[in-house]
């Protein structure tokens, strides 16, 4: 197994200014795609969206696979798949930036196709958590695929929040479009297969094992072992004093009485 140990990110004016920007980026993009579903969800009154909606196996229904993921039933819904998409959304795009976008469009039709594949003949699907699915999938994936720090630390953030989407993804509640989650679900974990390698991975540290040169690596770097006769003792044990043995007197064996003939 390949452990991948990024040395630390020096923590420059620069460097901290680089990341506020991305994380600033990363919110602003998510708040831009929620304020886009409030805008789709408050045209939707009084109106028949039915049409945008993904109708499970009709070949009308396939229209949906576009335009569903705008669309929700009520304020409830919508509400909660925009913290979703906010949250997870922001994650993405800060620590996956290239992988994320890439990612999207697969997730987004994988989570309609599973809707019109698996839904019942005559339902309708409609709602962004698919996307949400194929989001939280994509970071947890990532993390194990890539396993350097930021990975690791966005996967661990993505299933404290997130975890239970692992169960969602099966039949639950009744109304609860779980073919679209699972459609998501396998778009996110394909999209962090095929692009695993589009976001550059941090630096690697180097050992004196990993270098054919013997001499190419820096003796002084702290993490590299000294020398044995290099290391300070910081504690020497003391001199053990010697006991004083005691003496004993010998015990000399009691007499014993000469034996008695005895009758037959």
């Amino acid at each position: 197994m390949d452990l991948h140990t990024p040395e630390d990110v020096p923590d420059t004016p620069a460097q901290r200014a680089a990341d506020r920007r991305r994380l600033i980026l990363a919110l602003n993009a998510s708040l831009a795609f929620v304020l886009l579903l409030a805008a789709a969800f408050a045209l939707q009154q009084g109106t028949d969206f039915r049409a945008l909606t993904v109708a499970a196996r009709e070949p009308a229904g396939l229209l949906g696979i576009l335009t569903a993921p705008l669309l929700h039933g009520s304020f409830e819904h919508i509400a909660a798949n925009a913290a979703s998409l906010l949250l997870l959304g922001t994650l993405a795009l800060a620590v996956y930036p290239k992988a994320t976008l890439r990612a999207l469009p697969l997730f987004w039709l994988s989570s309609g196709l599973g809707a019109w594949l698996l839904g019942d003949p005559g339902s309708h699907h409609l709602g962004a958590s698919g996307l949400t699915h194929g989001l939280m999938f994509l970071v947890f994936m990532l993390g194990l695929l890539r396993r350097d720090r930021p990975s690791i630390a966005a996967a661990m953030i993505a299933f404290f929040l997130y975890g239970g989407m692992l169960l969602t993804v099966l039949p639950q509640e009744p109304g609860v479009s779980w073919q679209s989650h699972l459609g998501g679900a396998i778009g996110g974990v394909l999209g962090a297969l095929l692009f695993r390698h589009a976001d550059p991975l941090p630096p690697r540290k180097k050992y004196s094992w990993d270098l054919e040169d013997e001499g190419a690596f820096d003796e002084h770097d702290e993490l590299e072992l000294p020398p044995p006769d290099d290391v300070p003792v910081l504690w020497r044990r003391p001199p053990e004093e010697r006991g004083v043995v005691l003496p004993f007197p010998r015990r000399d064996p009691p007499p014993t009485e000469p034996r008695r003939p005895t009758d037959s």
